[in-house]
């Protein structure tokens, strides 16, 4: 473990800045969005499709962002990712009209791709196993700062200075956080330029999908952005509009559901000293389980207590915390030498996933309470038959390569 970087506050607090990057762009733009479908003369179904564009956005930057870290180092990526995002934003911010809008936050999520893929990375360049457990879950505390305050801070924007205040506010974080990095971080890892980046590419994935931990980790994390953005991007509608709260008390509802993942994070950072890897992901998969039944008992009633409906939501965010961050240290521990393209593999696949999530749960949105939770009731219900399924996708013990990583 590189134990300079990973005691580094400043190190840790900007990694998961970076990583929180993604849900603060979300997060904040959500109380927008009835104001600004008013305003742009849009639909509300069109309007929430700025989720699942942003998430196709991050979805096709995550390889070419994994590729090039690999090829060319962290620094030089993340700096040319991070500026894509900053003009974006700016774009976003100044749009006169939907499509104009759809249209940065596609862009947006292309150099939001960067942040996300390269936070990852260098956490595997730096450390391995139980400590990238660890870094994981400190990291995943930051990241979750954006559900919780962003909700709240962004429905007070709008309500202060009209939609296009948290746009703006999300342009103004982006530039901060080029500031951060250049302060914080340096490169870990050795750039690889030797072979063909078209060739470079297809041996890296090849590397990893022959290897069946991998490709474990990857299955346990490739649904779950789905379930999670299908609720978040109707949270809105569902909440105010078929329970009927106010703007303001969404934001403090929607923040319950960050805090949970505040909490799990808390405590998995506690776990992971004390269970490996596989026991602490068998624990959060039942604790999934849990929750998505009661999710489908609630989509086949059609009906159910508000109270019922967002203590599923946040048991279920609760343990995203701990199985994702385990999860995705046992995807990338055999990798070291690809840990851009391994990171980027994942994050492609999640956001494809979140996105198809996103998009379908506003396309099939009609202001029924079933409509609004079977995604997430579904993909939690389909990660716990994949855990069960482990010994046929990747039996044996779970390796890492400690001697492997980054030094000081």
């Amino acid at each position: 473990m590189n134990t300079h970087l990973v005691q580094s506050r400043s190190f840790v607090l900007t990694l998961g800045l970076l990583t929180a990057m993604a849900a603060l762009t979300v997060d904040l733009s959500l109380p927008a969005i009835p104001s600004m479908v008013d305003a742009l003369d849009s639909t509300l179904t069109r309007g929430q499709q700025i989720v699942g564009i942003f998430m196709a956005g991050m979805a096709i930057g995550q390889i070419p962002a994994g590729l090039f870290s690999d090829r060319l180092g962290r620094m030089p990526t993340l700096y040319s990712g991070m500026a894509l995002f900053a003009i974006a934003a700016t774009v976003a911010a100044a749009a006169s009209d939907m499509e104009w809008l759809l249209a940065a936050r596609f862009v947006q999520g292309i150099g939001a791709a960067s942040a996300v893929v390269l936070s990852r990375a260098i956490v595997r360049d730096v450390a391995s196993g139980r400590d990238a457990a660890r870094l994981m879950s400190l990291m995943t505390m930051i990241f979750t700062a954006a559900p919780v305050i962003a909700p709240t801070f962004g429905a007070l924007l709008v309500a202060q200075w009209g939609w296009r205040a948290p746009f703006i506010a999300i342009a103004a974080c982006a530039f901060l956080m080029i500031v951060a990095i250049q302060r914080n971080l340096v490169e870990t890892h050795q750039p690889h330029v030797r072979e063909h980046p078209i060739r470079q590419l297809a041996s890296s994935f090849g590397e990893f999908f022959s290897h069946r931990q991998s490709i474990f980790g990857l299955l346990l994390l490739l649904l779950l952005p789905a379930g999670f953005l299908s609720v978040i991007a109707v949270s809105a509608a569902l909440t105010v509009e078929i329970y009927g709260y106010s703007v303001q008390a969404y934001g403090l509802i929607f923040a319950c559901a960050g805090l949970s993942i505040l909490a799990g994070s808390a405590l998995n950072r506690l776990l992971v000293m004390h269970f490996d890897q596989l026991h602490l992901i068998g624990i959060s998969v039942g604790i999934i389980f849990v929750a998505s039944a009661q999710l489908a008992i609630i989509a086949w009633l059609d009906s159910a207590p508000f109270w019922w409906l967002w203590v599923c939501v946040c048991l279920f965010m609760f343990t995203i915390a701990i199985l994702m961050s385990n999860a995705m240290v046992v995807a990338l521990d055999p990798l070291p030498r690809i840990a851009g393209v391994a990171s980027s593999i994942v994050g492609t696949l999640q956001n494809l996933a979140g996105a198809g999530g996103a998009l379908f749960a506003a396309l099939i949105y009609d202001g029924s309470v079933r409509n609004a939770v079977i995604i997430m009731a579904a993909v939690g219900l389909l990660t716990t038959l994949i855990f069960l399924m482990r010994p046929l996708i990747a039996p044996g013990p779970f390796v890492h390569h400690p001697e492997e990583l980054a030094r000081d």
